[in-house]
């Protein structure tokens, strides 16, 4: 079954729909998903719905985008979403310099209490790195027992070799079928297939051919397809791997 290790239901994207979306999974090959939250809201609102759908697990954090939004007491609320049944992970967390190159610093203090609490809670986490290759492999190589996913990999080949001595596991989204997609192929190529993981990122980066519309997890496939074809695999053994990778780093079904 298709693992979607990456897919944002609690967004206002799925507002209208978010249940019937969801009720069509299993029927589309779709058997398991995790929704990350990005703040405090939509943390609540993944794990709510981790609540409600079995195949369904949630991942709770503070997106480095959503430094405004942050209130008091914010870490202990997350702290007690983290330690929900349903949640598996801590994640949307990292580092963003496109959207704002100002506050690095207030970035980074963000970042570490976070891979702070997963440590502590013993949970994977899942990494948001945009233009902040450098820093994000400096912090994260601080935590020698920390393991997780760089959500829709954008570094170097060179990077993800470190990474992938490190333990870490490679997210590919929506772009390895886009048509400019030359670094993320590379990264692809190279990567071996145990540390790849299926993302989405729903509602954003929709997949080749249906690129321009809403994402939602039954646009995996596509994702697959194109994956599978790079490493010269059938797609059928393709999905049973990545599957099995997401089980494994993030606990389900052990």
């Amino acid at each position: 079954m298709l693992f979607d290790t990456h897919a944002h239901y609690d967004s206002d994207a799925f507002a209208a729909d978010r249940y019937a979306v969801l009720d069509a999974m299993n029927a589309a090959g779709v058997g398991l998903i995790i929704d990350p939250g990005c703040d405090l809201e939509s943390s609540r609102a993944a794990v709510e719905i981790a609540y409600r759908y079995d195949f369904v697990y949630a991942a709770v954090g503070w997106h480095p985008e959503e430094l405004d939004s942050l209130t008091d007491g914010w870490m202990r609320e997350i702290r007690r979403l983290a330690e929900h049944p349903k949640t598996v992970a801590v994640g949307e967390i990292g580092l963003d310099y496109y959207w704002d190159k100002e506050r690095k610093d207030e970035q980074k203090a963000l970042f570490t209490r976070q891979l702070d609490m997963a440590t502590e809670l013993d949970l994977p986490v899942i990494i948001h790195d945009r233009e902040a290759h450098g820093d994000s492999l400096e912090i994260v190589s601080d935590y020698k027992g920390l393991r997780g996913v760089f959500h829709c990999y954008s570094g170097s080949p060179e990077m993800a070799e470190e990474l992938l001595k490190r333990g870490w596991y490679l997210g590919f989204d929506g772009p390895v079928t886009y048509n400019n997609a030359k670094k993320q192929l590379a990264v692809l190529d190279m990567c071996p297939v145990d540390r790849i993981l299926l993302e989405t990122d729903s509602p954003y980066m929709t997949p080749v051919p249906h690129r321009g519309e809403r994402n939602d997890s039954r646009m995996l496939k596509f994702i697959a397809e194109r994956v599978a074809e790079v490493k010269h695999m059938s797609y059928d053994e393709l999905v049973r791997i990545t599957e099995e990778n997401g089980r494994k780093l993030f606990k389900i079904g052990e």
